[in-house]
């Protein structure tokens, strides 16, 4: 079984892909680093084509985006058409607007997701869900995670499992990864550490406290194919560093 290829998730670096020259200079550095994978996230309004061409001269894949469920319901067909400029077969979104999460949220969603879906069908494409920790609100019996993907067939909906927020919503996420076994491309890499006064905080991978053992041979049973390295704050110290020092921990592991 192929071993999940590392990529890093470009939110970590939002503050430099506002435009193409930052992008340019962002992708650079990435691959100094080692990292020859990304995924789309939070970057400014720059051509589909010329950062197409930016992946390309950098050696970049894009291997997976986050787009806004609005575009999804509204603005379909050009986000196909931006995901084969880019040779990206995986669409996620970051999450949902707030008014999802209720009682029968789930299956509003499920039910406007599926042309959604189908579209992304035709073309190759599939549709991944990232999680946060509000998805462990309780709606009677379950929570609104548990309802979502013991309702959505897998060729509807796969998932991308994010380490940190399944752990900040209570789970475990090696559980969750072997819940999601075949369903799941893509998996969101962030480490969790305890700081002064009980605080949790995002850390850079293998200098938290989740247990990388059991994830990593979960993924690898449940056929992840994109380890994608996400730090949502660095508190302060240089973003590239804290994935560099993630990509080390993953390499010392056997992933690239």
């Amino acid at each position: 079984m192929a071993k999940p290829v590392v990529g890093a998730q470009l939110f970590t670096l939002r503050e430099f892909t506002k435009t193409m020259p930052d992008i340019v200079e962002t992708l650079k550095k990435l691959g100094d680093i080692g990292y020859t994978s990304v995924q789309l996230s939070a970057i400014g309004p720059v051509d589909a084509a010329e950062l197409g061409q930016a992946l390309k001269d950098a050696g970049m894949s894009a291997d997976a985006t986050h787009v806004s469920w609005d575009r999804c319901l509204n603005d379909l067909d050009a986000v196909i058409a931006e995901h084969r400029l880019w040779d990206c077969q995986h669409v996620a979104i970051g999450g949902l607007p707030g008014e999802y999460f209720c009682d029968g949220g789930v299956h509003r969603f499920l039910g406007e997701l599926a042309a959604v879906s189908a579209r992304l069908a035709d073309e190759g494409m599939d549709f991944s869900y990232h999680n946060h920790n509000h998805e462990f609100m309780r709606f009677g019996e379950t929570t609104w995670l548990d309802e979502l993907y013991s309702e959505a067939a897998p060729d509807l909906l796969k998932a991308e499992i994010d380490t940190y927020w399944i752990t900040a919503g209570g789970g475990d996420p090696a559980a969750w990864i072997r819940r999601c076994s075949g369903r799941q491309p893509l998996l969101h890499l962030k480490d969790m550490c305890i700081v002064e006064q009980r605080e949790q905080r995002f850390a850079p991978i293998g200098q938290g406290n989740l247990n990388w053992t059991a994830i990593f041979d979960a993924a690898e049973q449940g056929g992840v194919e994109h380890f994608l390295v996400e730090q949502d704050n660095c508190y302060g110290a240089d973003p590239f560093e804290s994935l560099a020092t993630s990509y080390r921990f993953l390499q010392q592991n056997g992933y690239r």
